[in-house]
């Protein structure tokens, strides 16, 4: 697999909805890639959870990254997350 680059806003955005790098890497090495808009990619990966998150509990959260694929790596641009 080729290495894999956050840019600053999948970054930003990961802190700001609960995600890891950990985990983002984990969706898109394991997870089915599908077309997304503007020619990116997306795949999404369901986590055990077992947490509360922004004061309600949820057991699952799914980590969903929007990325490119380039010659020699893969860039992340966003990372959406999804708990329940």
């Amino acid at each position: 697999m080729k290495p894999i680059r956050f840019s600053n806003h999948a970054r930003e955005q990961m802190r700001y909805r609960g995600a890891t790098e950990q985990e983002v890497i984990e969706a898109i090495s394991s997870a089915v890639w599908e077309p997304a808009e503007l020619g990116r990619w997306e795949c999404r990966k369901e986590f055990a959870y077992g947490k509360e998150w922004n004061g309600k509990f949820y057991a699952l959260k799914q980590v969903r990254p929007i990325f490119v694929e380039e010659r020699d790596e893969i860039v992340v641009i966003t990372v959406y997350v999804y708990y329940y």
